[in-house]
């Protein structure tokens, strides 16, 4: 029986907790929170708050569950009533081992969390160490991204609601898979959104791509700060998972002395040693700043990981031939050679996108590889293109088996998009499921004039707010056993095998990296220890140098590999792993 009900609301004359029924006032207290004790409330009761003289409730901004939607009233959940059955899960931290991105709606044709469990056995097998999904937290209507949550509290209930999140973080901790989750603390959805109503959940004039930025600094910026650290914790505490992919940190406004990053670094250290498990976070930022991954006593920020988008530009380029808008500075075998060895390209090089120089350089004595996490494709570089197609729809297998052999040799942790691994045909689109005739109407047109302005052709848009475009996104599973996906799908679990069974591939000390490479010839060998990987970029058969004494083997291959005297030739846009002999 929950008796006490809290909520900060400093703009509020007068509170009101609307509550199985019932009507009662709250009191107000220091700091602008309200209280009501010893309602006598029973359990799994649906509230709302009435502010000043509204006559509509509206959700509590620490809601745990929305089964009637994010406009409607919320409901009291215990998370501590699920018996948890992952007491044997040994996180293996951020180690190297690949993760698996997913959005939980498209990954299965149900796209809830229990659909999602029976799709793990299928992913242990692959030979991935993590699962991240998508943003979860609840958002207006019945599908979309995840990036317009309003209340990150909760869980959306298309999915499973909050129940269904615990059973499935229990399944994957049991079938030896860890869970990474996608939040978003950089901006608020356009629908559904109560808090400016309570507070100054956000800061008027210092906006971002999405609309107001959250209010980091300003006056009454410790509520809020506390409002995000306290969700952070909550994912580790109440939903078990073992890390946090953190929404573009390079939108987050916070002129503060200790910014927020840190202090989330900092709370999930300390929430780690009280549960007695490493937990991480990983953040998506297009800084190149490696302040964000440095410890917190070299004066970093303390975060365990960054996406690399360099690493997927110079393989995008390099794959498909793609040189326009931001892949213009990434059209070079060197570009690729260069994020191989150093981590960032730009690392205050001139970025000709942004028209300045751009980022800084790694201290490899103090940052290594697996704290870069890489990819050939993930939800944005997909969905952010006009038909949202995949490498697949263009690269034919000699291409995409390069790719993959290129990012799950790399010394990163690399990150495969779901149904990459057997080039699934299925595109992955911008959909939205706007209930508001007028939002929908703008998001669709807005997402219009946006490749207008790229020189996109606005008939291979697809409209986001059709169902056919969630639909068409679904992964089609009966693909992974036919003609021309199968041998793809075979590889990705032979290259995954490889890079956990051979401690060269898992070697995180950038130092220990050398690449050789042509740039006329389109090829480039990269090499860590005893092991070598050879990757011909070339339409046309390629020979290099092995870099070892004596006859290497060959420990895969995408295409036969001809080995003589001190080189390895291979076909047009194959790759093969060498060791030493």
């Amino acid at each position: 029986m929950r008796t006490d009900f809290d909520v900060w609301a400093p703009k509020a004359n007068t509170m009101t907790l609307l509550a199985d029924g019932r009507k009662l006032s709250m009191s107000r207290g220091d700091n602008g929170w309200w209280h009501v004790q010893h309602a006598e409330l029973p359990g799994d009761i649906d509230y709302g708050y009435l502010i000043d003289d509204a006559e509509t409730p509206v959700p509590d901004p620490r809601s745990r569950c929305q089964p009637d939607g994010v406009h409607a009233l919320s409901r009291t959940f215990d998370p501590d009533h699920y018996e948890w059955h992952d007491a044997d899960w040994v996180s293996p931290g951020l180690d190297g081992g690949a993760i698996y991105e997913l959005h939980i709606g498209t990954f299965t044709p149900e796209g809830t969390f229990d659909a999602a469990i029976a799709k793990l056995d299928y992913l242990v097998d692959l030979g991935v160490r993590y699962v991240e999904l998508l943003p979860v937290n609840a958002f207006n209507g019945t599908h979309n991204w995840g990036y317009d949550g309003v209340l990150w509290y909760a869980v959306q209930e298309t999915y499973g609601g909050p129940e269904g999140y615990q059973r499935f973080v229990d399944a994957a901790h049991q079938a030896g898979l860890g869970v990474i989750q996608d939040v978003v603390y950089n901006h608020l959805g356009p629908s559904g959104n109560y808090l400016p109503q309570f507070g100054p959940y956000l800061s008027e004039g210092k906006g971002n791509t999405w609309g107001d930025s959250v209010n980091l600094d300003g006056p009454s910026s410790d509520v809020v700060r506390r409002y995000i650290l306290d969700n952070v914790l909550m994912w580790f505490r109440d939903f078990h998972v073992d890390g946090l992919r953190l929404d573009a940190v390079h939108a987050l406004h916070d002129e503060r002395a200790v910014h927020i990053l840190e202090e989330m670094a900092v709370e999930t250290e300390n929430c780690a040693r009280e549960l007695g498990k490493p937990l991480f976070l990983i953040a998506e930022s297009d800084l190149n700043d490696p302040r964000l991954i440095t410890p917190c006593d070299l004066n970093g920020y303390g975060l365990s990981g960054q996406w690399s988008d360099d690493f997927h530009h110079a393989a995008h380029t390099n794959l498909t031939g793609e040189n326009g808008g931001y892949y213009e500075d990434f059209d070079s075998v060197a570009a690729l050679a260069k994020v191989l060895q150093d981590g960032f390209f730009h690392d205050g090089s001139f970025s000709s996108f942004r028209g300045r120089a751009h980022g800084r350089p790694i201290n490899k004595d103090v940052v290594n590889a697996r704290q870069l996490v890489t990819c050939i494709q993930n939800h944005d570089q997909i969905g952010n293109r006009a038909a949202g197609d995949r490498l697949s729809a263009s690269l034919d297998y000699s291409r995409l088996a390069l790719g993959a052999v290129l990012n799950l040799t790399s010394p990163f942790t690399p990150m495969i998009f779901m149904g990459e691994e057997f080039g699934a045909s299925t595109p992955w689109q911008f959909f939205t499921s706007h209930p508001e005739p007028e939002l929908g109407k703008a998001t669709a047109e807005g997402r219009l004039r946006e490749f207008e302005r790229m020189g996109w052709d606005p008939a291979t848009v697809p409209n986001p707010q059709d169902p056919a475009t969630f639909t068409n996104s679904k992964l089609n599973w009966s693909e992974v056993d036919e003609d021309g996906h199968a041998e793809l799908h075979e590889l990705y679990r032979s290259l995954l095998r490889l890079r956990a069974g051979r401690p060269d591939l898992m070697d995180p000390d950038l130092r220990n990296v050398s690449v050789d490479f042509d740039e006329v010839g389109r090829w480039l060998v990269l090499r860590r220890g005893d092991t070598a990987v050879a990757l011909n970029f070339a339409d046309a058969p390629r020979e290099m140098p092995v870099p070892f004494d004596g006859r290497p083997k060959v420990l895969l291959e995408t295409a036969p590999a001809e080995l003589y005297g001190g080189a390895v030739q291979l076909p047009a846009y194959g790759a093969a792993v060498l060791a030493a002999g």
